[in-house]
């Protein structure tokens, strides 16, 4: 008997031997195999070892998470965890070589340092030709991000304290260098070259000892890997990639470290059946962590995972969980050309997160840390001054749901001159307080050529716009594009142009009028003239008046004007959440339903109930009494109506 025993226990070791050894001489590909053994191959670990794939989570309901199969009515049918429903806030982390530069234009993603230097975008090779000198390459930065100052708990605890429940770390961005010692990048990841250390396992570890959820960024494709440069080489290369390279590092990285989220971004290139999406995610889930989640950039033709909208306004509507993800400043990765202004105040701050939770999501809000692996101290201040805020006002948040009513709106407008009509705002605001997106602008004043004759105008604009000339319509270009993809910011085209002529007279002002309107996603305008002596450019200012009296062109007077939330409300344990983010003097109206008879309402902060009444469909509260000494925050005040 006990040589049978024996005889068997040699049988499983013998055979755990044989998966270790074929695995390691053959990374997965999934080319070759029917849809069963790829069902088979995906269950395994990347060593060819299942007992690498462990849950991320130890109390896991293994009756709500039930197994997988990769396709997506098998994985549309598996249930958003609710711990992911709940958090609210999430920590982006964009750290890698790009933050040795870290410069890029004011609106660009410092990130993309690398695309920009391959595709010839003249600032970016300016900037490096002037800093690093003209011989230097992409890959000469990798030594010098030492970080010498990078603290796993030092970060884990600052995003605590900011009342984020999980963090997402870009283990890889779209130049390839990995922040783990991946055996697919020898000497072009973290541990070979630069820190000399495992950045996402200290993180990992420090993040879940704080009791904090930890997830994982990783780029699909690379921008220069010799299997296939993407954006370069000819699509049909990618399948090689996917075989050899990104499907064994990717199971590499997920079996290792255990995240309880997988960010995937740079598919827009190709369908989710290159990616072999679907067979990554059944893995994931029936191996990895069945309490997972994954978001929803996976190709074309991928269904489910939480849906990832990035500098935009938000959703208002949704059956599935959704973050809005954005950087403090208008990018990811540290850029040191951007101005003050293009950071988020914290009231900014608290407003965007407060009416991305109302409408049923959250925000993963990014930092982007030096080279030496220390966070900026003014991205600090934000994340600590939004955990103060959360002090308070946290049980409005974290749990919640959306109310029948969850936002209400208040029409804003933005007065100004603009000295040209020449703006890629790319997914941002033109200014506060203006929406990122549903906005208007107009531009009127007086227009005035240098010669006489034909002027043939164009314009361009993302998504509409329409320019009268001494009251004549000339160019007339309102429709909408259409849709754009939500993670392709950097390099979506811009809108269509149209142009239109009219005669002109030398020296003489004529009106000028243009209308336009932004509705989702990116946002640009452009307003060209030209002729036969006049050389094709962007009208300038010294052509553009504000008054015709003005002998000197100052441009033109420009509004802009669109919606901005002055309300926001939640629901926690029966209770309804109304956070208002102007502070009311004298009383808070709500056009709520009627509260039931005897509900009690306070200031989250505040000892003491508050007098009500509801009157012609209004519940208002009276706040006079509130004094100043009383309120106990700042940015936005939370009153709980409780149905007690």
């Amino acid at each position: 008997m006990r040589s049978h025993i024996f005889t068997l226990l040699m049988l499983v070791f013998l055979i755990g031997l044989q998966g270790k050894s074929s695995a390691q001489k053959h990374p997965l590909s999934l080319k070759k195999q029917s849809s069963t053994s790829t069902i088979k191959q995906v269950k395994n670990g990347p060593n060819g070892n299942s007992q690498l794939a462990v849950s991320s989570s130890d109390n896991v309901d293994r009756q709500l998470f039930q197994k997988t199969e990769p396709n997506w009515a098998s994985l549309k049918a598996h249930p958003y965890p609710q711990w992911f429903r709940d958090a609210k806030l999430g920590i982006f982390i964009h750290w890698s070589i790009s933050s040795v530069p870290a410069w890029s234009g004011k609106e660009q993603y410092a990130e993309w340092f690398l695309r920009g230097i391959l595709t010839g975008d003249s600032g970016r090779i300016f900037f490096q030709d002037k800093t690093f000198g003209k011989n230097w390459k992409y890959e000469d930065y990798a030594p010098l991000m030492k970080g010498e100052l990078f603290d796993a708990k030092q970060w884990a605890d600052l995003f605590k304290r900011a009342g984020a429940r999980y963090v997402v770390l870009v283990s890889k961005h779209h130049d390839g260098f990995c922040l783990w010692p991946s055996k697919y990048a020898k000497g072009w990841n973290a541990v070979d070259v630069g820190p000399k250390r495992d950045i996402v396992g200290e993180l990992t570890k420090a993040v879940k000892e704080d009791g904090l959820r930890m997830g994982l960024y990783y780029s699909l494709p690379e921008w220069n890997n010799p299997l296939y440069r993407w954006g370069f080489d000819k699509p049909d290369k990618v399948n090689q990639y996917v075989e050899q390279h990104m499907i064994p590092q990717f199971k590499e990285l997920i079996s290792t470290y255990k995240p309880s989220l997988i960010f995937s971004d740079g598919e827009w290139d190709h369908p989710a059946s290159t990616w072999h999406a679907a067979e990554l995610i059944s893995w994931y889930y029936n191996n990895v962590a069945p309490d997972g989640i994954v978001n929803d950039r996976w190709g074309s033709g991928s269904e489910g995972g939480f849906i990832t909208l990035e500098y935009s306004s938000g959703l208002t509507n949704s059956d599935r969980p959704w973050a809005e993800v954005r950087g403090l400043g208008r990018s990811f990765g540290l850029n040191r050309n951007e101005p003050i202004e293009n950071y988020m105040t914290p009231e900014d701050l608290v407003h965007f997160f407060v009416k991305a939770v109302a409408n049923g999501g959250g925000i993963i809000l990014n930092v982007g840390p030096y080279a030496d692996g220390q966070i900026p101290l003014l991205q600090q201040e934000r994340l600590l001054q939004l955990g103060e805020w959360l002090k308070i006002n946290g049980e409005a948040i974290y749990g919640s749901t959306a109310n029948k009513l969850t936002i209400e709106d208040k029409d804003v407008e933005l007065r100004r001159v603009d000295s040209t009509v020449n703006f890629d705002w790319v997914r941002n605001s033109p200014g506060k307080p203006i929406s990122e997106d549903d906005f208007t602008g107009e531009w009127t004043g007086f227009i005035q050529p240098n010669y006489s004759e034909a002027f043939l105008f164009e314009g361009n604009a993302d998504d509409g716009m329409r320019v009268w000339i001494d009251n004549k319509l000339v160019i007339d270009k309102w429709d909408h594009d259409g849709g754009q993809s939500e993670s392709n910011v950097m390099e979506q085209k811009k809108g269509v142009s149209k142009t239109g002529g009219i005669k002109l007279e030398a020296y003489k002002k004529y009106s000028i009028h243009i209308s336009y309107q932004e509705k989702k996603q990116n946002a640009s305008i452009f307003f060209w003239w030209s002729s036969r002596n006049q050389r094709k450019e962007i009208v300038p200012q010294q052509s553009l008046f504000t008054d015709k009296k003005l002998t000197i062109g100052n441009g033109l007077n420009a509004v802009y004007r669109s919606k901005a939330t002055r309300l926001c409300y939640t629901r926690n344990d029966d209770n309804l959440y109304a956070i208002t983010l102007d502070w009311p003097d004298d009383s808070l109206v709500l056009h709520c339903e009627k509260p039931t008879t005897g509900s009690k309402v306070t200031l989250l902060g505040r000892k003491g109930t508050l007098p009500w009444k509801y009157e012609n469909g209004k519940m208002i509260i009276n706040t006079r009494s509130i004094k100043f000494s009383e309120i106990p925050c700042n940015w936005a005040w939370t009153f709980k109506i409780s149905n007690n």
